[in-house]
Formats: structure tokens, C-alpha cells, sequence
């Protein structure tokens, strides 16, 4: 058996090679004045704006209002996203009559989405969620319609043969069989999912906290500090985000290795 210690990640002290680098280029640059330090901050001055902003009352509500809306707007997006290439992957009939409709819609970019749903929902929460579940719900849906049309016509009639009933068949073959493809389609709609919250949160801003509401604060008080901490701590969630889809995909295909 495995024990805790080899279960930890390993982490190749090079890694940290480069970002070491920049950081003591950065701080040398303008500690020497070869820079304006109004618009280049040095690494301290960034330091201290997170440590003033972690200390304040804004820190675990921004935290927690931007991972609401994540969470919210990955859920939604999942679920349609896994519902409708459900039905594409097993319906002839429902991807002829309404395929060339979302597959045309897919190629409208995201952002071009956000006039309407400000004039219908305006700019709070609701509006940032669905836009977030419109990011989430297109790498779903198709990863989860790929997946059913990968399986085997062997396995479709083995069902047959057994008569399976269209819910035994929903949980027992087609679920199974295309589950790689939608964890997969789960794991990029996760990132999507999170890198739309940021944009929501800046396009959409309107009242109330966020991690993106922090940098925009930032921008308007012209604080390049605190502009340039809530970047480096909004790609820290991301990549925590990421890893944590990671092991879970791993963890949920494991079988896979075994049946090779």
C-alpha cells in the first residue's frame, strides 16, 4: 500500500528557476531607478498590498463570491453541457433538427454574449453566472457527445440482445463507456469556467466583491501594486483549481490503466 508520502506531489525544484529570476531582475531594476516606479512596482511593494489585503475584511469575501459564482455557473453549464450531448451522441433525430443550431451558435465568441445578457439580466450575479455556465456548457457538451458516439456498435448490441431498457442502458453502457470523454470535457469546462468568472467579474462589474472587482479597484485608484497582487492571485486559484481537477480526473479514470 501506498503510503501518504508517496501520494504527494513531486515538485522539480527547477521549476522555480525562472520565476526566482524575473522576480530578483525585477526587484534589482527598480531598486536601482532605471524604472518608473509608479508604473513597474518593485516585489515588496506588492507584497505589502497583499499582505494589507489579506489582513482586510475584503479578502474572504472576494475569495468567496468569485468561487460562488464559479461553482454556480460550472454546475449549470455541466449540466446542460452533459444533458444536451447526451442527447446529440444518442438521438439521430435531435442532432438533425437542432445540431446545425448549436454547432452555428458555438462559433459566436463568449464575449459577444455579454450585451444581451446585461439588457436582460443586467449586471449582477445572475448575469456573471449564466455567462460563466455559457463558457462551461459548449467543451462539455461536445467532449460528452464524442464520447457516446466513440462506443463500440459491438457493446449497443450486447444491450440488445439483453434488453436493456433505455435507463439501464442510460447508466450501464452509455454513461461507463463515454465517462473518459466527459470527465475530460468536465476537467476543460472547469478552466473555462474559471478563466470566464474573471472575465464576468471585469465586464460585468457593477457592486460587490470579487476577485476580479480587486483588480479593478486597483485600476482605479491607480494602485499597480494591488493591480498586479490580485492578478498573481487570481492564477494561483486557477492553477489550485486545475490541480485539484487533475487528481480528481485521475482518481475517477484510474481503471482505465488497468484495462489496457
Amino acid at each position: 500500500m501506498a503510503s501518504f508520502k508517496d501520494k504527494l506531489p513531486t515538485i522539480d525544484p527547477r521549476g522555480f528557476v525562472l520565476p526566482l529570476l524575473l522576480i530578483a531582475v525585477w526587484q534589482a531594476v527598480t531598486s536601482a531607478g532605471w524604472v518608473d516606479t509608479r508604473l513597474i512596482v518593485p516585489p515588496s511593494a506588492v507584497l505589502t498590498a497583499g499582505w494589507k489585503w489579506l489582513n482586510s475584511g475584503l479578502a474572504l469575501d472576494s475569495i468567496g463570491a468569485s468561487l460562488f459564482r464559479d461553482a454556480s455557473g460550472f454546475t449549470l453549464g455541466a449540466a446542460g453541457g452533459i444533458t444536451i450531448g447526451l442527447l446529440f451522441g444518442t438521438s439521430r433525430l435531435a442532432s438533425t433538427v437542432f445540431g446545425p443550431t448549436f454547432h452555428t451558435l458555438k462559433h459566436i465568441s463568449i464575449f459577444a454574449w455579454i450585451p444581451l445578457l446585461s439588457a436582460f439580466f443586467g449586471r449582477d450575479d445572475l448575469a456573471k453566472i449564466i455567462f460563466i455556465a455559457f463558457a462551461t456548457l459548449y467543451p462539455v457538451a461536445l467532449a460528452t457527445i464524442e464520447g457516446v458516439r466513440a462506443i463500440a456498435p459491438s457493446q449497443i448490441e450486447v444491450a440488445k440482445i439483453y434488453g436493456f431498457t433505455p435507463r439501464q442502458a442510460l447508466f450501464r453502457l452509455i454513461l461507463p463507456a463515454a465517462s473518459p470523454q466527459i470527465i475530460t470535457g468536465l476537467h476543460l469546462g472547469l478552466i473555462f469556467a474559471w478563466l470566464a468568472t474573471m472575465g464576468a467579474e471585469f465586464l460585468l462589474a457593477s457592486t460587490g466583491e470579487g476577485l476580479g472587482m480587486t483588480v479593478i479597484r486597483g485600476r482605479a485608484a491607480f494602485r499597480v501594486d494591488l493591480i498586479i497582487f490580485g492578478m498573481l492571485i487570481i492564477g494561483a486559484f486557477g492553477m489550485l483549481l486545475n490541480e485539484l481537477a487533475t487528481r480528481a480526473e485521475t482518481r475517477l479514470l484510474h481503471w482505465r490503466g488497468h484495462a489496457r
